[in-house]
């Protein structure tokens, strides 16, 4: 096993009970509530159009909240993910629900193997997965083999500019640190917090990502026989990844306080199998 692997493992398996246990992933709600869906998925609604009867794979899918959300939109859903711990909570949040939605162990790039091929009409992925994987174009590779010609990649993601800037000044500057295109070399964070509101403390917490620039997401897709249909660029995103930089907005998602119109935030991409 590769050690990027090993290692962030270790941090999402000890994250898992933490963001199943936070208000930030909204459990009690969606046990509350049949008709709840996730932030993420509720803000590309518009965007995502009729999934209902779709087969459809959530990969790295982590405690399932947007793989449940998918379901209760009508689509027929498999979360996948690598963490055990992490699917422990999906697992149980299913059952509290009363969803029948199968959940399966793998790493992403071994999805294939794990599904089957061209088994599935849509794949989703949710914010925040592309940094963990080393290579875009192999999961592009991995996209394309699990869905049927005609079938679709659905995908929100932070923008890679977010993920290149300091995030430590806290002076409102927004300075280009990192490397925005994809490095043979990980980048080593030791961060003993998570990105919700919670005084847990990791101990975990070494991680290895990556960043992929935009454009080499959308040349590995196109080499993997997909055809782009949508690339839609937001100011806003989910969580608030610039600490006291960022104001939260009706419906739950953060933008830039100061002129948010300098920063793309996340983008919608969504692509067709020929």
């Amino acid at each position: 096993m590769d050690d990027y692997r090993q290692l962030n493992r270790l941090s999402w398996d000890e994250l898992a009970a933490v963001h199943a246990a936070s208000p930030g992933y909204e459990f009690d709600r969606f046990v509350a509530d049949p008709q709840h869906l996730s932030r993420v998925v509720r803000f590309d609604r518009p965007r995502l159009g009729d999934v209902a009867g779709l087969r459809g794979v959530h990969l790295q899918c982590h405690v399932g909240v947007d793989t449940l959300s998918l379901a209760r939109l009508g689509a027929r859903m498999t979360g996948l993910d690598f963490s055990t711990a992490a699917l422990t909570e999906a697992r149980h949040l299913a059952a509290a629900t009363g969803t029948d939605l199968p959940f399966v162990e793998s790493d992403a790039y071994d999805a294939v193997d794990a599904l089957g091929r061209e088994q599935f009409d849509l794949v989703f992925t949710g914010i925040g997965a592309l940094c963990w994987l080393p290579s875009v174009a192999r999961w592009a590779d991995v996209v394309s083999q699990l869905l049927r010609p005609g079938g679709r990649l659905f995908l929100r993601e932070a923008h890679p500019v977010l993920w290149a800037l300091d995030d430590a000044r806290g002076d409102g500057a927004l300075v280009l640190e990192h490397p925005y295109v994809e490095t043979e070399h990980p980048l080593v964070w030791d961060n003993p917090t998570t990105y919700l509101q919670t005084e847990a403390t990791l101990e975990h917490s070494r991680t290895h990502e990556w960043n992929h620039g935009l454009g080499e997401i959308v040349t590995s897709l196109l080499d993997a026989g997909l055809r782009l249909t949508m690339l839609v660029e937001h100011d806003s995103m989910p969580w608030e990844a610039l600490p006291g930089l960022m104001e939260q907005l009706d419906g739950g998602e953060w933008r830039l306080r100061d002129r948010p119109d300098r920063l793309p935030h996340s983008y919608t991409l969504q692509a067709v199998k020929h």
